[in-house]
Protein backbone atom coordinates (compact mmCIF):
# COMPACT_ATOMS: atom_id res chain seq x y z
CA UNK A 1 0.00 0.00 0.00
CA UNK A 2 1.41 3.57 -1.50
CA UNK A 3 1.03 6.08 0.51
CA UNK A 4 0.57 9.44 -1.70
CA UNK A 5 -0.33 11.94 0.93
CA UNK A 6 -0.11 12.18 4.78
CA UNK A 7 -2.43 14.90 6.44
CA UNK A 8 -1.81 16.06 10.39
CA UNK A 9 -5.26 16.90 11.87
CA UNK A 10 -4.33 15.97 15.39
CA UNK A 11 -5.74 19.00 18.04
CA UNK A 12 -8.02 20.04 14.88
CA UNK A 13 -12.16 19.36 15.78
CA UNK A 14 -14.64 19.49 13.75
CA UNK A 15 -15.33 20.44 10.68
CA UNK A 16 -11.69 21.21 10.20
CA UNK A 17 -10.43 17.17 9.88
CA UNK A 18 -12.88 16.66 7.21
CA UNK A 19 -12.52 19.82 5.14
CA UNK A 20 -8.79 19.04 5.08
CA UNK A 21 -9.62 15.74 3.88
CA UNK A 22 -11.53 16.86 1.45
CA UNK A 23 -9.68 19.41 0.05
CA UNK A 24 -6.33 17.42 -0.14
CA UNK A 25 -9.00 14.34 -1.92
CA UNK A 26 -9.16 17.04 -4.63
CA UNK A 27 -5.28 16.79 -5.67
CA UNK A 28 -4.97 12.92 -5.63
CA UNK A 29 -5.31 10.75 -8.78
CA UNK A 30 -7.83 7.79 -8.77
CA UNK A 31 -6.45 4.43 -6.92
CA UNK A 32 -4.17 7.30 -4.43
CA UNK A 33 -4.35 7.03 -0.42
CA UNK A 34 -4.21 9.50 1.50
CA UNK A 35 -3.44 8.94 5.30
CA UNK A 36 -4.88 11.09 8.41
CA UNK A 37 -3.95 11.26 11.58
CA UNK A 38 -6.35 12.99 14.25
CA UNK A 39 -7.52 13.27 17.92
CA UNK A 40 -11.41 13.96 17.06
CA UNK A 41 -13.40 11.36 18.19
CA UNK A 42 -15.86 12.54 15.31
CA UNK A 43 -13.83 11.83 12.78
CA UNK A 44 -14.44 8.22 13.69
CA UNK A 45 -17.44 8.23 11.73
CA UNK A 46 -17.22 11.33 9.83
CA UNK A 47 -14.77 10.16 7.79
CA UNK A 48 -16.00 6.31 6.71
CA UNK A 49 -19.90 8.14 6.02
CA UNK A 50 -17.94 10.54 4.04
CA UNK A 51 -16.11 8.28 1.78
CA UNK A 52 -19.76 6.41 1.20
CA UNK A 53 -21.35 9.94 0.27
CA UNK A 54 -18.59 10.43 -2.24
CA UNK A 55 -17.54 7.05 -3.84
CA UNK A 56 -13.88 6.68 -1.73
CA UNK A 57 -13.34 3.60 -0.45
CA UNK A 58 -12.64 4.21 3.02
CA UNK A 59 -9.16 1.76 3.81
CA UNK A 60 -8.39 1.25 7.40
CA UNK A 61 -8.75 2.90 10.86
CA UNK A 62 -6.33 2.40 13.83
CA UNK A 63 -5.83 4.04 17.32
CA UNK A 64 -2.89 5.12 18.23
CA UNK A 65 -1.80 5.97 21.42
CA UNK A 66 -2.11 9.16 22.53
CA UNK A 67 -5.99 9.17 21.16
CA UNK A 68 -4.45 9.49 17.68
CA UNK A 69 -6.51 7.76 15.28
CA UNK A 70 -5.12 6.85 12.12
CA UNK A 71 -7.31 6.64 8.53
CA UNK A 72 -6.16 5.57 5.30
CA UNK A 73 -8.86 6.44 2.36
CA UNK A 74 -8.43 5.45 -1.21
CA UNK A 75 -9.39 7.72 -3.84
CA UNK A 76 -12.20 6.10 -6.59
Amino acid sequence: MELKMTLDCKGLSCPMPMMKVAKAMKDLKSGEMLEMFGTDPGTKTDLPNWCTKTGNEFMEMTDLDGGVTRMVVKKS
